[in-house]
């Protein structure tokens, strides 16, 4: 109901005096409008046009500007970025930091990614770094988990954590190996439910013991969707798998489901309720199916009952999903 409907309905039922309606009615249409959430959603969107752009420009003038030139200013930017960010910092803090504005929280971002251009554009010409692929992913990583840490950005802690499991992915599997499907499979999805898992916990700390708390979101989702799909794909490979074996997945599985159900009702998140009943509903359909695997003419009927239940279920998944987060 619009403002001005609403005091009418109140002034006609006796509720609200003449002179408090025209002074709420005068305040509505004085009162300043909020661009806030517009203009961090236009800055967002400028850095990365900025940063496509100039990708674009670049390439198309290559050898007009020299890579001397283009290099340069690169680095330039980025410390200029870095510069503007350490200067208005904020004093360090194990809670949520009080920024004085938006702008340096881009221009940290701003940085991070040109230091990831940089970086890539050196080895690409130059190959600074050889054949050392982990090098490579771990600078980014240490560096960008110190920044996020030190101006509290969480943006930078979630390109930190996907620095580090490329770090994982590359040191586990080189690049040359890639081509082998079962070594693929089987050790780096092992080390992709670590990873997650180590990831998961540390969120979890970090809630509990009151330490960056509001990193706990980025660290959990990350790392338990980054176990849990690892875990599902081993579920549902056909080739053994010695590193995964499916006699300890499923328990994983649904216990980290269970997990991140709690979890969702502590901090009232229902992606985290999603996340869980999905991974659930994934492994309980994969026990079910297996079992009537052995049920012969009747596994049809008991299939499309089974799909009407689920279908139930999530209607009441959305119907429930509040109650079910509130706290008791």
């Amino acid at each position: 109901m619009h403002s001005d409907q609403l005091l009418a309905d109140l002034q006609a039922r006796g509720l609200l005096p003449p002179e408090q309606a025209a002074a709420i009615a005068q305040h509505e249409r004085a009162r300043p409008f909020s661009l806030h959430q517009e203009l961090r959603a236009a800055l967002y969107l400028g850095i990365t046009l900025l940063t496509g752009g100039l990708g674009v420009l670049l390439y198309q003038h290559l050898d007009e500007i020299g890579h001397g030139v283009i290099i340069g200013g690169m680095a330039l930017l980025m410390l200029a970025s870095f510069g503007y960010v350490a200067r208005h910092r904020q004093p360090f803090t194990w809670g949520q930091a009080a920024a004085p504005s938006f702008v340096p929280d881009y221009a940290l971002l701003l940085g991070c990614l040109l230091f990831l251009a940089l970086e890539t554009y050196l080895q690409v010409q130059y190959n600074v770094f050889g054949s050392r692929y982990g090098l490579a992913t771990i600078l980014p990583g240490v560096l960008f988990f110190g920044l996020a840490y030190r101006f509290d950005h969480r943006g930078v802690l979630a390109m930190g954590i996907t620095a580090l499991a490329s770090w994982v992915g590359v040191s586990i599997a080189p690049v040359s190996a890639f081509t082998d499907n079962n070594f693929f499979t089987t050790r780096l999805g092992g080390m992709a439910v670590l990873l997650g898992l180590a990831l998961t916990g540390v969120g979890l700390h970090a809630d509990l013991s009151r330490r960056k708390p509001h990193f706990a979101f980025t660290y959990i989702s990350l790392g338990s969707n980054l176990a849990l799909l690892a875990a599902t794909a081993a579920l549902f490979d056909f080739y053994p798998q010695p590193f995964l074996p499916k006699v300890v997945m499923v328990p994983l599985i649904l216990a980290l489901s269970a997990a991140l159900m709690w979890y969702a009702r502590r901090t009232k998140s229902y992606l985290f309720l999603l996340m869980g009943v999905l991974y659930g509903y994934l492994t309980a359909s994969y026990l079910f199916f297996r079992l009537l695997s052995k049920a012969g003419e009747a596994a049809v009927l008991i299939v499309m009952l089974y799909l009407m239940l689920s279908a139930v279920g999530i209607i009441l998944l959305f119907v429930n999903g509040k109650k079910f987060l509130r706290r008791t």
